[in-house]
């Protein structure tokens, strides 16, 4: 039931890139859309009452898949250098432009 929290602010982070014209906001939005997925795969990988799959003496049947864990991990990790890179590219395209925003970078159309 949570898994719909996740979703929802997955699609929160969709809206916001394909709605925002200010690079910050389209980073942020990023990063929202990163944290609801990430959140998904790790709500997806939950088992009620599961344990870590260390083989012990004794015997356990219901474990929790490590799988969804190592992939989420990887996964921060990649988002925090993507945010690292895309922050350096909007400085970068700050100096140069002297502005943030899509249609000023562009130069906009005045019709």
């Amino acid at each position: 039931m949570i898994q719909y929290l996740f979703l929802a602010l997955l699609f929160v982070g969709i809206y916001g890139l394909l709605s925002s014209k200010n690079l910050i906001k389209m980073l942020i939005s990023l990063n929202l859309l990163e944290l609801g997925l990430n959140l998904f795969i790790i709500s997806i990988g939950y088992v009620k009452g599961g344990n870590a799959p260390i083989i012990t003496l004794e015997s356990v049947s219901n474990y929790v898949d490590p799988l969804p864990q190592a992939l989420v991990l990887t996964a921060i990790v990649i988002g925090f250098g993507t945010t690292a890179l895309g922050l350096a590219f909007i400085r970068k395209v700050y100096f140069e432009k002297g502005s943030i925003e899509i249609d000023e970078i562009r130069g906009g159309s005045d019709d």
